[in-house]
């Protein structure tokens, strides 16, 4: 009998100081973990809560056993009733007091979580072959805490990200739409010539159109960031990829179905990372 393994899968809970709570987390291993001693690139993915629904287990296990596709670790990390409170931008709340614990979750990734990992489950320790990953809010998340922590990772992906997230009520005085949190936090920030951008969005992620220009307020919003970039030194293509999923919605199916592409993207084999 010859044994055939497609995934290693283990799910677990870490107790974080920052949060004051434990954290349920799901990671997924290739094959080749059960062998040897090398370290792996990771993929971390907020509300991990949705593996399931997004039906990774056969995305991922597919992944694995591509040729295309270096082996690497999955971890999603699962959020609770504290979602709206822990995803958002570390830098501040919006203006409606969301995200008023950014900070603290972030401090745990970065500083608890990530650490951990590298010691009990052989993740790489470089931070160029780490790679971070959300949907919606959890993508405004994602995109925060790699943009602000260079040295920790390489990517970051965002499907139908949250970037609407602001620090006033939106004005049609304000044409440039500079409440917008994210715009500023890169104009300000720091260029990082390693990292990397892959957006997604969908034609139908929403119908809501705020400054009535024809174009949907979640590509709007991602283009507007995806401008930011470029200004910061960012080029596209290249280190920014954008891909606009026609009849594409905001909802889990949409999401599972470009996530292959995403992977090839984030773990390529012809990556210089």
């Amino acid at each position: 009998m010859i044994l055939h393994v497609d995934h290693i899968s283990l799910k677990g809970s870490f107790s974080s100081r920052y949060l004051q709570r434990k954290v349920h987390f799901r990671l997924i291993a290739p094959p080749s973990f059960r062998k040897g001693a090398k370290d792996f690139p990771v993929l971390l993915m907020n509300d991990g809560q949705d593996y399931t629904a997004l039906g990774l287990e056969k995305i991922l296990t597919a992944a694995y056993g591509s040729r295309n596709v270096n082996p690497f670790l999955y971890v999603g990390l699962e959020t609770d009733e504290n979602r709206m409170r822990d995803y958002g931008t570390a830098c501040t709340a919006d203006y409606k007091g969301r995200g008023d614990n950014a900070r603290s979750y972030t401090s745990f990734v970065t500083e608890e979580f990530i650490p951990f990992l590298k010691k009990e489950f052989r993740a790489s320790p470089s931070g160029q072959e780490w790679v971070y990953c959300g949907m919606s809010l959890g993508g405004l998340s994602a995109f925060d805490i790699v943009f602000n922590h260079p040295d920790l990772f390489g990517k970051a992906a965002v499907f139908s990200g949250s970037f609407w997230w602001r620090k006033k009520p939106y004005s049609k005085k304000d044409p440039e739409d500079r409440s917008r949190i994210v715009l500023d936090m890169v104009k300000e920030g720091a260029f990082s010539p390693h990292l990397s951008f892959w957006f997604q969005c969908g034609t139908l992620d929403e119908k809501a159109d705020r400054n009535h220009n024809g174009i949907i307020d979640s590509i709007d919003d991602t283009l507007d960031l995806i401008k930011e970039l470029e200004l910061k030194g960012y080029t596209r293509p290249g280190q920014i990829t954008y891909v606009e999923v026609e009849g594409g919605k905001h909802d889990l199916p949409t999401w599972s179905r470009i996530f292959p592409d995403f992977l090839k993207w984030a773990f390529s084999r012809h990556d210089a990372h």
